[in-house]
């Protein structure tokens, strides 16, 4: 409930700030911006809110699909709505200006943000925490502790919205490498995803404890469970890291229809 509570605040929000700029800025507040963001926070509530998160201690293949949510879905889908505005125009002007706004103007904030975006540390921290994290230990010690459960979702979430932001490149930020590295940059980071679903996939034990007995709901034995966990993360999250990948080498192929630089003035 205290999940879904501050999703539901969210959306609110940002609805709140979307509905202030269409007028002044339609292509910021678009109709297509904020089903992006609906969609991503829709994702999000699907993975911590609903009644999926019920059976993530049941299935390692249900636990994988809120992963896959989590890091996949949900992170562009929100980048794709360019949050920054909406959201700050949604929230109460008082607290902007006499809060958030000096906050954001502080150096070592800018600073820190600077740093949390570079796509060198956006890449690195999404890396280590997935296999962090899908290391047996780490792994069994956040199913047994609700608090740790949560933290290692919240990890998973707050690093992948840094790994797709110089993907996606959301508005009014500016890019800190060519758009041309970008489809390597999705690449060498689905190749440590790949690695992981790969063995879960073929691993031929039950690598996780907790999901070693066979389920009381559902009709699998665990190691057929691990191996469609593995094979579920492997085929969706490779399609959604490669989908992009090829839409930026297509754009970056294409001929420039309209390039004003290719065109000679004229003279009255």
């Amino acid at each position: 409930m205290p999940v879904t509570f501050a999703l539901v605040a969210t959306v609110v929000v940002y609805l709140r700030g979307w509905y202030r700029l269409r007028n002044l800025l339609p292509d910021v507040a678009s109709t297509g911006r904020l089903a992006c963001f609906m969609s991503g926070m829709f994702a999000l509530w699907i993975a911590v809110g609903s009644p999926l998160a019920a059976f993530d201690d049941d299935l390692l293949s249900i636990h994988m699909v809120q992963h896959i949510l989590l890091m996949a879905v949900a992170p562009p889908l929100i980048l794709l709505g360019a949050p920054a505005l909406p959201l700050l125009h949604g929230l109460p002007q008082s607290f902007v200006r006499a809060v958030l706004g000096p906050l954001l103007r502080w150096q070592p904030v800018q600073w820190l943000g600077h740093v949390l975006t570079h796509p060198v540390f956006c890449w690195l921290a999404a890396a280590v925490t997935l296999i962090a994290w899908h290391s047996p230990p780490a792994f069994e010690f956040a199913l047994r502790s609700e608090f740790w459960h949560e933290v290692e979702h919240a990890s998973f979430f707050t690093t992948s919205i840094l790994f797709w932001w110089p993907v996606v490149q959301p508005w009014p930020s500016m890019a800190r490498w060519p758009r041309w590295s970008i489809p390597v940059y999705l690449f060498t980071g689905m190749m440590a995803n790949d690695a992981l679903s790969a063995f879960l996939a073929f691993c031929d034990r039950v690598l996780y404890p907790s999901y070693a007995s066979p389920s009381r709901l559902f009709v699998i034995t665990p190691l057929d469970d691990q191996a469609l966990a593995g094979a579920l993360m492997w085929v969706f999250s490779s399609f959604i890291y490669v989908v992009p990948a090829v839409a930026i080498t297509l754009q970056l192929l294409s001929p420039r229809l309209h390039d004003p630089s290719s065109e000679s003035p004229t003279t009255a």
